[in-house]
C-alpha cells in the first residue's frame, strides 16, 4: 500500500513539472508601465534579452515614453530658463507633456488590466524600431 501512495504522488510531481510555462503575471507587465519608475525594470528587462515578446514590446513602449518625456522636459525647461518672454509658456506647456505622459501611462495601465493590446500607435513603431536595433 505504501508504494501505490508513493508511485501516485511521483506521477503527481512529474506532471505538474512537465506542464506548460505559465503566462506572463499582469503585474510584472503593468510594473514596467510605471510612470519614471517603470523606466528601470524595462531597461533591464531589455538589457537580458529575456522575456516574452509581450515583455519586450511593453519594455520598449516604455523606455520610448520615459526618454521622449524626459528629452521634451529637459529642453522645455532650458527654454524657460533662457528665454523671459517665454518662460510663463514654456512652463505651462511643460506641465501638460508631464501630465500627458501620466495620462498616457494610466490609460496603458487600465488597458492591459482589461486584457487589450498594450500597443500606442505611434510610439510602438517607433520604439520597435529604434530600440528593437540596440536593445534586442
Amino acid at each position: 500500500m505504501p508504494n501505490t501512495s508513493t508511485s501516485l504522488l511521483r506521477r503527481r510531481s512529474v506532471q505538474v513539472s512537465t506542464s506548460a510555462p505559465s503566462p506572463i503575471p499582469k503585474t510584472q507587465l503593468l510594473l514596467y508601465l510605471i510612470p519614471i519608475i517603470g523606466f528601470f525594470p524595462s531597461l533591464w528587462t531589455l538589457y537580458r534579452g529575456q522575456g516574452s515578446r509581450e515583455q519586450l514590446a511593453i519594455s520598449r513602449l516604455s523606455i520610448t515614453l520615459a526618454l521622449t518625456w524626459l528629452l521634451a522636459y529637459l529642453l522645455l525647461a532650458t527654454g524657460a530658463a533662457s528665454s523671459d518672454f517665454l518662460m510663463l509658456r514654456l512652463f505651462i506647456l511643460n506641465s501638460f507633456f508631464t501630465s500627458g505622459y501620466f495620462l498616457v501611462s494610466v490609460w496603458l495601465i487600465l488597458r492591459l488590466m482589461q486584457g487589450k493590446s498594450g500597443r500606442l500607435p505611434g510610439f510602438s513603431t517607433l520604439a520597435e524600431r529604434v530600440l528593437g536595433k540596440y536593445l534586442s
